[in-house]
């Protein structure tokens, strides 16, 4: 999920983003060539896995991971697609579902089924053997419970509510056209309210003060009064689209750890959003690709995610831990919408939606 490891940053843990991180070679072989004891995973900047997972992965199989981190979603799956005759790697993690048939339609991923797709919930898997479905969570609005509290004001729970003039001028969006949380966004309204309503929609909320901002970081760290970041900022917006996994990051990363989360999650503006990992065409090290996707839908390192990256596993018996459930459950009945869909009407959609809301 897109800037996840940004939340320790902001509250003092102190993690640093590396264009390159893991464990390098240690001279058994050389890049991700034929018999390479090295595999290269590509992914986006919010890539995380507890050390100890990784090595016993490493201890197990052999090989030595390489990670290579380059922005967020939507950057690094287009990056891997313009380098996909001559990858930088031989996995590629983070292609979500709002993006999905723009990789499969440029041929980025080969086949490959991982050993323990037949444990994935049935509600995740993909037709097909291009791609692997590891995590899932959900867009939602987030709101800042001490500014509703202090102006006595009810949070809003739905999309309707966000168009009533109680919330004027109190919620930061992303761009759709350059955030992963902001095309959520765009496609759960458009699921909402359907290829003829949500232009509507968004007229009304641009009429009513929304503020659309590059990216989350920006969204969440600076325009956001409810997060760690935008207290320090002063930020101004108690409302923001965010995940429903933002806060219990709120209370896990925070010293004095609070016993309530600061922030709240308004369930009727969620989006289901699904992460993908597949096999990259022209991969040099494919014996070594296949063996991290399998590690991937291991029970270890989906019972790692939710406190490394603040996604739910997608296998079936795989345990969560309480501090995640009780701070960010998942969405009861978020949106959704079919890959094909998607595909269909995601360019034109999002060319609409910018006419309309940035001009």
């Amino acid at each position: 999920m897109n800037n996840k490891k940004l939340f320790a940053a902001v509250v003092g843990l102190g993690l640093v983003t590396l264009s390159a991180c893991g464990s390098s070679d240690d001279g058994s072989g050389s890049g991700s060539g034929s018999g390479s004891k090295t595999v290269t995973l590509v992914s986006h900047d919010s890539w995380a896995v507890s050390k100890g997972v990784l090595a016993d992965f490493e201890k197990k199989s052999g090989y030595k991971v390489k990670v290579l981190e380059d922005g967020d979603a939507g950057q690094a799956v287009n990056k891997a697609i313009l380098t996909k005759d001559n990858p930088q790697g031989d996995v590629f993690f983070g292609v979500d579902n709002t993006l999905l048939s723009r990789a499969l339609d440029n041929g980025l991923f080969q086949s490959y089924e991982a050993k323990g797709a037949d444990t994935i919930q049935a509600g995740y898997r993909v037709d097909g053997d291009k791609v692997t479905p590891i995590d899932t969570g959900d867009i939602c609005v987030n709101y800042d419970k001490a500014w509703f509290s202090k102006h006595k004001l009810q949070p809003p729970t739905s999309y309707d509510d966000l168009v009533k003039p109680a919330y004027k001028n109190l919620l930061v969006t992303e761009n759709a056209s350059t955030s992963s949380p902001g095309l959520g966004f765009l496609l759960g309204s458009a699921a909402k309210y359907g290829d003829d309503g949500w232009q509507g929609y968004w007229k009304k909320l641009k009429a009513n003060g929304v503020k659309v901002v590059d990216g989350w970081e920006q969204a969440y760290n600076e325009e956001f009064s409810g997060s760690a970041g935008g207290k320090k900022a002063k930020a101004d917006r108690p409302l923001v689209v965010s995940y429903a996994s933002s806060p219990p990051a709120e209370v896990i990363y925070a010293d004095p750890k609070p016993t309530t989360a600061p922030t709240g999650v308004a369930d009727g503006t969620c989006f289901r959003q699904i992460e993908y990992a597949g096999l990259l065409s022209n991969a040099k090290n494919t014996k070594g690709g296949k063996a991290f996707l399998d590690f991937l839908l291991t029970k270890e390192f989906q019972q790692d995610m939710p406190l490394n990256m603040f996604v739910y596993p997608v296998v079936q018996g795989a345990q969560v831990p309480d501090e995640f459930t009780k701070y960010g459950p998942q969405a009861k009945d978020p949106e959704t919408m079919d890959p094909a869909k998607i595909a269909e009407h995601r360019d034109d959609w999002v060319k609409s939606w910018t006419s309309l809301v940035l001009k």
